[in-house]
């Protein structure tokens, strides 16, 4: 008799294996139907992107015009492969960064309405941008004067990274520090854009305010060429601490339980997103909300583990920037509106459901 129980109990304990086997396995399948679906999505959005603008271009000559240039004209693809292919690429790259940026701020910082902008980068590279604009072509680096106003904001959004990265490193790695050294250089910079706006000509500010609104007009093939190697360098290191990062979402303790180093792990991760966050800031300017928004939709699909997480959430924010230049040359035909504008009018809506779901909760 007890010898039936133990095979009894045996076999029951390989069907809930079984049964737990196989629910894991349709929901690794059900996320990956979630990235396939977001992926071609953003195929078509990117051909959408590049068939949109002041000349009509048809969805098939915009294909025809990528894989057989020489079977089109050469104003068709003067269009597309010098203006519009730039910027559609840039657009998922900016988004791509500025998501995964989001997804791992949220992640160390464990605060749903962190951003990359929480650390004050944008900010410090606004006010960069304004000061490469009053310099008007002059500067005391060897840079051609067409790059002193994105040089100007990558070097100050540096310089806020690394603010932030000795405060936290000071207080040892603190998400709680992290947030408010990102508050305060938040206002230090915001308020030496406004001194600088309030010193600068009528023409000097309509620069500094464009730049401020975001742009992907001033896309070219080397600075998508130079953000798509950041991420190639900085994409692979966070999924190689994809494990740790997962771990560290159920608490410090824990995590230093299973022998992660918590401190140089966010340490390390708040380097990688200053980076990133900096070179795609330094091109296109302020553009907020994506890294808010893409984790959240992320999130809400495939949870929190980081190996479908981070894809999720840069295909999220490739997919809300290209949505977005899209919507920007449309909302008035003939005018193309700066793709800052139109990710506001995205995010905003967006942010407050997130502020009344919290209150809910």
């Amino acid at each position: 008799m007890d010898k039936r129980k133990t095979i009894e109990s045996k076999e029951d304990e390989l069907l809930s294996i079984k049964e737990y086997r196989s629910f894991y396995n349709n929901m690794v399948r059900g996320k990956i139907l979630v990235l396939l679906l977001i992926l071609v999505a953003l195929v078509g959005l990117m051909i959408l992107d590049i068939a949109t603008g002041p000349a009509s271009i048809s969805f098939s000559e915009v294909i025809s015009t990528i894989l057989q240039p020489q079977q089109q004209s050469t104003q068709i693809i003067q269009i597309i492969w010098k203006i519009r292919l730039p910027i559609a690429i840039m657009a998922v790259l900016v988004g791509s960064s500025l998501g995964i940026a989001g997804a791992e701020m949220q992640t160390i910082l464990d605060n749903p309405l962190a951003s990359p902008y929480t650390l004050g980068i944008s900010s410090a590279a606004s006010f960069g941008a304004a000061l490469g604009i009053l310099m008007e072509g002059k500067s005391i680096l060897p840079v051609n004067e067409y790059l002193i106003v994105p040089v100007n904001a990558f070097i100050f959004a540096m310089i806020a990274c690394f603010f932030v990265y000795a405060i936290a490193k000071l207080k040892r790695g603190a998400s709680s520090v992290i947030v408010l050294a990102g508050v305060a250089i938040n206002l230090l910079f915001n308020s030496l854009v406004s001194f600088l706006q309030y010193s600068a000509s009528d023409t000097q500010l309509s620069s500094i305010v464009f730049w401020m609104f975001g742009s992907l007009q001033n896309a070219t093939w080397g600075k998508v060429a130079l953000l798509a190697v950041v991420l190639c360098i900085t994409v692979p290191i966070f999924v190689f601490d994809s494990w740790k990062l997962t771990a560290l979402k159920l608490g410090d303790t824990r995590a230093k339980g299973m022998g992660i180093d918590v401190e140089k792990l966010r340490l390390k991760t708040l380097i990688l997103i200053s980076i990133i966050t900096a070179v795609s800031v330094c091109f296109v300017g302020t553009i907020g909300f994506i890294g808010l928004a893409a984790p959240h939709i992320a999130r809400s699909f495939v949870g929190e583990d980081q190996r479908f997480y981070l894809p999720t959430s840069a295909l999220a924010g490739a997919l809300i920037l290209s949505f977005s230049s899209v919507l920007s040359k449309n909302l008035i035909p003939g005018t193309i509106f700066p793709v800052g504008i139109t990710t506001s009018f995205i995010g905003i809506p967006f942010l407050l459901s997130i502020i009344l779901r919290e209150r809910k909760v």
